[in-house]
């Protein structure tokens, strides 16, 4: 089993109690729960059973100590997940439609997450052998993004396989600048892409999807996988293209949805011991990807089946139990 490196923001989601978007605003309250893409993609891999590892920076207010103990609850290794008293812990509040589905409003700028630095990366990291997990919102400003650079060539030079979800989060971005720049710099340097339909269409700025397929795959990506929420999943690599339709479940809160979905692959390739040169094999083995897309998939399914981000996160045997029905 290979070592999961997920690097960026661990935030607190702040989740609307409201049960219908017809209720009075005034009204609204909030329940905090753990939160932040790359922290729920960690809380995924280490509640499946993986050797998981959080890397990033969060306040040492109680919301940071709240997140640091909410990922060691779960499993995840925290040693990695470093404290500062220069700014606060990241706030998102998600309010929910009737559909599940989510709306936004974060506080982050300047947030403790944001002020993680190259030299904060430490070379003994990467001396196991692992996967390193990064998202696009470590990308959003130059600091930033100049560290996540630097993490991400040192899991490289280390032959670490790199992930990359972009999870594109638009108003995190500053209103002059454009995302497509560094999130493409990003892609550039991933050996997996997880993306979803809207993101896809974002990318589809001046070309056709199969040009941005085949620009990714060029470019150096051995696999890309494509998620369209309860449509089936697509995916794509220099020999294959295939679809797998996810299981069927009425949708309580899609949250976690995307991030259960890669944090179950990266589990897979984990326990595969699939490392930056074995993914271009896998790639090419439709029987072998299929299965772990097949497992990725339940997992979404059940996160989105209950609510919250770590609580939707499935241990192994919740999977069995939904094999056996």
């Amino acid at each position: 089993m290979l070592k999961v490196i997920s690097f960026g923001e661990a935030l607190v989601d702040m989740l609307s109690n409201r049960i219908s978007s017809s209720e009075d605003d005034s009204l609204e309250s909030f329940t905090k729960y753990p939160g932040g893409a790359p922290a729920n993609v960690a809380a995924a891999i280490a509640k499946l059973g993986g050797e998981s590892y959080m890397a990033g920076k969060i306040g040492t207010d109680m919301f940071g100590q709240f997140m640091s103990q909410s990922l060691s609850d779960a499993g995840v290794n925290t040693d990695y997940l470093l404290a500062t008293n220069q700014a606060n812990t990241a706030l998102a509040f998600v309010s929910l439609d009737n559909s599940g589905e989510r709306s936004f409003t974060f506080y982050r700028n300047p947030s403790a997450d944001m002020l993680f630095m190259p030299d904060d990366f430490e070379e003994h990291w990467f001396e196991q052998p692992g996967l390193f997990h990064f998202c696009s919102n470590t990308l959003t400003a130059p600091s930033i993004r100049e560290a996540t650079i630097a993490g991400i060539q040192k899991a490289k030079a280390a032959g670490y396989l790199v992930s990359f979800d972009i999870n594109l989060r638009t108003n995190l971005w500053p209103i002059d600048s454009d995302p497509m720049i560094p999130i493409w710099e990003g892609l550039r340097l991933a050996d997996l892409v997880k993306l979803s339909k809207e993101e896809m269409d974002f990318l589809c700025r001046e070309q056709t999807e199969s040009q941005v397929i085949e620009q990714l795959l060029s470019s150096g990506v051995s696999l890309v996988l494509l998620t369209d929420g309860g449509s089936p999943l697509r995916y794509f690599s220099s020999a294959l293209e295939g679809a797998i339709k996810p299981p069927e479940v009425i949708m309580v809160d899609s949250t976690a949805a995307g991030d259960a979905f890669i944090g179950g692959f990266l589990f897979q390739l984990a326990e595969q011991n699939c490392r930056q040169n074995d993914l271009a094999d896998l790639a090419v083995n439709q029987d072998r990807l299929e299965k772990a897309l097949i497992f990725a998939s339940r997992c979404g399914a059940h996160a989105v089946s209950h609510k919250g981000a770590f609580t939707s996160l499935p241990r192994r045997q919740d999977l069995n139990l939904s094999d056996q029905t």
